[in-house]
């Protein structure tokens, strides 16, 4: 019998989805510093440890939930369609295989699209992140206060993507530039992480006021899209409109800040806003 959504039991399938990634935490850190393995085109690349971890990954959460996993080394369902679990075995690859801790493994479960479930295990920090929709941001097992609205950027701190200024396609670096340095004009602090996962994490906790990505993975994006909007918070693209999987960029933040943040954006030349297609 095929799951529905009227079926998902969130907080079970959340406490699954925590024993799953609670019994890969040694691998992940027994394998911190592994080198390049598979390139995937540019500088991007992965290690055997993203390839063994998807896998065994992949079979827990299908044994354990019956439902299918889209993951980014070895795709699967189209998660714009049905229930799917979307899974970044390690995000921050490049952290990751320098042995830089700032990297984590994102999991979110999403139902034609839209995130109702993320997970954000960040290991070599022994953080815990997981929500549900309508249910309470936990941090290591704990509830977290929900998100303040904050007036305006003006001493906080933004997490921002890494990017190449000459980089062309979508989002120019040189447009990435001037939002970076208007974000910066405004007395905000910017925090290049190299993991837009944890980056969306912390903005869930309240670490982070918000955090900007352009990328067009949603493995990247889901699970912190889970976490912020279970927290208070705001998801969107950088255009405004509410992200799901089809959605390329994310801008996560605190009420108020959020508005800010899309100000800031705007005021630039961008295309068309544009969906992905699996």
């Amino acid at each position: 019998m095929s799951i529905t959504a009227h079926d998902l039991d969130l907080p079970r399938l959340q406490a699954v989805a925590s024993q799953i990634l609670d019994a890969v935490v040694p691998d992940f850190l027994g394998g911190a510093g592994a080198p390049s393995a598979v390139a995937k085109g540019g500088t991007d690349f992965a290690t055997e440890m993203d390839l063994a971890l998807e896998r065994r990954l992949t079979a827990e959460l299908e044994r354990r939930t019956a439902i299918g996993v889209h993951g980014e080394e070895f795709g699967g369902p189209d998660p714009a369609n049905g229930i799917v679990w979307l899974l970044d075995p390690i995000d921050g690859t490049f952290n990751y295989s320098t042995g830089l801790p700032t990297t984590a493994m994102l999991l979110a479960l999403v139902v034609d699209g839209e995130p109702v479930l993320g997970l954000t295990w960040v290991p070599p920090q022994g953080q815990r992140f997981a929500g549900y929709r309508g249910g309470p941001l936990l941090i290591n097992g704990e509830p977290a206060a929900p998100l303040q609205p904050q007036d305006s950027l003006h001493s906080t701190a933004i997490g921002y993507v890494s990017y190449y200024f000459d980089q062309h396609g979508l989002f120019p670096g040189a447009q990435r530039a001037r939002v970076q340095g208007e974000i910066t004009r405004r007395h905000a602090r910017i925090r290049m992480q190299g993991s837009t996962g944890t980056d969306m994490a912390y903005v869930a906790a309240g670490h982070l006021a918000g955090a900007v990505s352009y990328g067009r993975h949603p493995w990247d994006h889901a699970a912190g899209v889970a976490l912020v909007r279970a927290a208070g918070g705001i998801a969107t693209d950088i255009f405004g409109r509410p992200w799901t999987v089809a959605t390329p960029s994310l801008v996560a933040a605190a009420p108020g800040v959020h508005a800010e943040l899309l100000e800031v954006i705007a005021a630039g030349e961008w295309p068309e806003p544009q969906t992905l297609t699996f």
